[in-house]
């Protein structure tokens, strides 16, 4: 749909969040689809996008959830996703966050390591429940990557190495308390590349086979996420030859295919608004400055991550464009959202336009130097609703401001 973003911004102010939710339904669709005459559950990476109008539309469309805390749990079972759709992965489970997993009688909970796995059968044993579960083999294997967002390798701090794996899935076998239904990696996110995805299915593939051998039956064979899409010039991977590759790995074995994308639903579907304070020039560099930061958009500074920002002009003439560098008003010279972007000559007022800001965003977004967070706009079927106000002062305040004269 066309998306008037003056009028949003006129109507609630910048920095501002777009999201089409036409798009996240397509995006839905075609990784579903995909997957058609194989049973499967598509479970949203609930980190990408946290609100809670995103989370229920990708629940409306038939989606889980994949949760990496119990606020994210507790998110997904506020907007209405059913509790066997929901997973609980995370390196770092506390005690209270598996109780009320468990309570909740969530699909499984995705353990990384053995000590997590003790944990969560000394909690269950507590509550005289037996907790599904489901194990994180690190495959070793390169996803071709941003380093920060690789995930697979043995020098990353995700998951156990098969051999450990196969001896914790004996050891929940035997445990009255743990009942191992499914098996998960995830070697890293933006992927563009299939080789990595099919090395890592086969290998985790042929482990499933090797505990059929000795008893233990796995229902749920998850391959995580990281579906790449286009920020720049990349070349995104077919999402039917995707499916093909996991599908032909676990040929001749009964299981659900469960697949946990966050990015490639909403990364594309959303926009960062933004309007031009005012420029400057330190000797050759231009500085366009603008009232979003890296406290709004933290990806540019945290990842070095490239975003096409787009001018939004009435069509008066600027001149041509020049190479300049996008900050925004934070104490920090890492406070930026682009560099060498190409701009005719901005004024005051006018609007630019950050694309694929839908993933990892405001979810992301902090209050650094006491800035509120921006407000959330969502479109659908030619129509444009607010699903979160922007942040107020009192907002950022309240949890202190009832502590401030304690001391008196």
């Amino acid at each position: 749909m066309q998306i008037d973003f003056e009028e949003w911004a006129r109507r609630y102010g910048t920095p501002l969040y777009v999201y089409d939710f036409d798009r996240i339904r397509e995006n839905y669709t075609r990784l579903k689809e995909a997957f058609s005459g194989q049973k499967s559950l598509i479970a949203y990476a609930v980190k990408a996008n946290s609100n809670l109008s995103v989370i229920a539309h990708l629940g409306k469309l038939g989606a889980g959830a994949d949760c990496v805390s119990i606020g994210e749990v507790l998110r997904a079972r506020a907007a209405g996703i059913a509790p066997y759709r929901i997973i609980f992965s995370g390196v770092g489970k506390r005690d209270e966050e598996i109780r009320q997993a468990l309570e909740e009688e969530i699909l499984l909970l995705n353990l990384e390591s053995e000590a997590e796995m003790k944990r969560v059968e000394a909690v269950a044993r507590e509550l005289g429940k037996e907790a599904r579960i489901s194990i994180r083999v690190n495959p070793n294997v390169d996803p071709q990557t941003h380093p920060y967002i690789s995930t697979g390798l043995h020098e990353n701090k995700f998951g156990v190495e098969i051999d450990m794996a196969k001896r914790m899935y004996i050891y929940a076998k035997n445990s009255q308390w743990l009942d191992p239904v499914g098996i998960h990696f995830h070697i890293g996110s933006q992927l563009t590349e299939l080789e990595p995805i099919r090395e890592a299915a086969g290998m985790v593939a042929d482990l499933v086979r090797s505990l059929a051998a000795i008893g233990v039956e796995i229902r749920f064979f998850d391959v995580g996420g990281g579906l790449g899409i286009v920020y720049r010039d990349e070349n995104p991977i077919d999402v039917k030859a995707y499916a093909d590759v996991i599908t032909e790995a676990v040929r001749g074995l009964d299981l659900t295919i469960v697949c946990e994308p966050g990015r490639f639903l909403v990364g594309d579907a959303g926009w960062l608004v933004t309007r031009v304070l005012y420029e400057k020039r330190n000797g050759d560099k231009r500085f366009v400055i603008v009232d979003a930061a890296m406290n709004d958009l933290l990806r540019p500074s945290l990842y070095n991550a490239y975003h096409r920002i787009e001018a939004l002009f009435d069509g008066e003439e600027r001149g041509e464009a020049t190479p300049a560098e996008v900050v925004g008003p934070i104490c920090e010279s890492g406070d930026w959202l682009g560099k060498e972007v190409l701009l005719p000559e901005t004024k005051p007022g006018d609007l630019l336009l950050i694309h694929s800001a839908g993933a990892y965003g405001f979810t992301m977004a902090s209050n650094y130097n006491t800035r509120g967070r921006a407000a959330e706009v969502a479109c659908e079927e030619g129509r444009c609703r607010l699903i979160r106000d922007r942040e107020s002062f009192e907002d950022q305040i309240r949890l202190e401001q009832a502590h401030l004269e304690e001391r008196g």
